[in-house]
């Protein structure tokens, strides 16, 4: 676990000095528990087929492009000796009410005999992260609206945080900026004919649990603010915009959106990095006045062309001086299934 640094307090606060302590606080506040009471299920997006059962691909589990407004997140490592109990523990978690159930890498390493999605492997640590292994992976992830919902059958409970989405995040802009048209989903969300058939209508997910430092933040000016976003809190617009579109042809040198902006970072706005689109979702979690953050979540159907080739461009972005990632991974979500099947059944089929 991060530490606190010995020179906190003398000249201005480091990005470390801020955030790290404050991870401790978090562990403490929101470490593993003793299981809660099971309850369940979730079901497909997109309108029913007319052969749901032979589509597979129109199924997916609905809150992923309708998530909750209130979310906790439950990692989970399969305890269950064979496939029979491991589709217990998925029969019952598909049963949570408003679920969306994902599955891990390590979920494939030979014990029930299952072939992995083609890139999903444990989430590495990028550049500024300090990850805590408590914090981090599990076999089995549930995304539920309810906590006290979330016990499964042959499982251990690894980690578990709550968060509630705002139309506004903790630094004051909006959520959810910029996320890609719902017609754009088969593109750049649901998994694509190179995965194994169990995948068709699953997705991979990346979590982020971030810690945020609200009191370094709070110091600076708002128009700090929206240089280190490249967007008016007002407005939400790009700087010197009048619309949605950052113009960066007309701004090559960084003279109104700067070259280290989150913005401009995430999304320059190339051909290419149009095709590196996410599906993002934001909750806060509050633990204290000053354990507080954010749980990230993004969609795709590509790891490496999605959350990774952003992530890769968001190395040494202004906002790095506010933000400590400290948990997470990668997972795959299971794909939706008709009424008449449990969920994971497809892929212990």
């Amino acid at each position: 676990m991060p530490s606190s640094d010995p020179s906190a307090g003398r000249g201005r606060p480091t990005r470390r000095t801020v955030l790290a302590a404050a991870v401790g606080a978090l562990t403490a506040s929101c470490a593993p528990t003793a299981d809660p009471a099971p309850t369940t299920r979730t079901g497909g997006l997109d309108p029913p087929h007319q052969d749901a059962a032979l589509d597979l691909r129109a199924l997916h589990q609905d809150g992923v492009l309708a998530p909750p407004a209130a979310l906790t997140l439950t990692a989970f490592d399969v305890t269950a000796a064979d496939r029979a109990g491991l589709a217990a523990a998925l029969r019952a978690a598909g049963e949570i009410p408003g679920a969306v159930v994902s599955v891990g890498a390590s979920l494939f390493d030979g014990r029930f005999g299952l072939a992995p999605p083609r890139l999903l492997r444990p989430m590495p640590a990028f550049r500024a992260d300090v990850l805590d292994p408590a914090w981090c992976h599990g076999d089995l992830l549930v995304g539920a609206p309810d906590p006290a919902a979330v016990s499964l059958p042959g499982t251990r409970r690894l980690w578990q945080i709550s968060g509630t989405a705002h139309e506004r995040n903790l630094f004051g802009f909006r959520e959810g900026a910029g996320n890609p048209a719902p017609d754009l989903a088969d593109d750049l969300v649901w998994a694509g004919r190179d995965e194994p058939a169990w995948c068709a209508g699953g997705t991979y997910l990346v979590v982020r649990l971030i810690r945020l430092a609200m009191p370094t933040w709070n110091a600076e000016s708002t128009e700090e603010h929206e240089r280190v976003f490249g967007r008016t809190k007002d407005t939400d617009l790009p700087l010197g915009q009048s619309t949605p579109d950052p113009d960066y042809a007309t701004d090559p040198d960084g003279a109104r959106i700067a070259l280290d902006a989150h913005i401009r970072r995430a999304n320059p706005r190339t051909p290419e990095s149009q095709a590196h689109r996410v599906l993002r979702r934001g909750y806060t979690y509050r633990h204290s006045s000053e354990d507080v953050g954010q749980i990230f979540l993004c969609y795709q159907k590509d790891l490496e062309r999605g959350f990774e080739a952003i992530q890769r461009r968001l190395a040494g972005e202004a906002l790095e001086r506010y933000t400590l990632p400290f948990g997470g991974g990668y997972y795959f979500v299971l794909p939706g299934e008709p009424e008449n099947r449990p969920l994971g059944h497809t892929l212990l089929a």
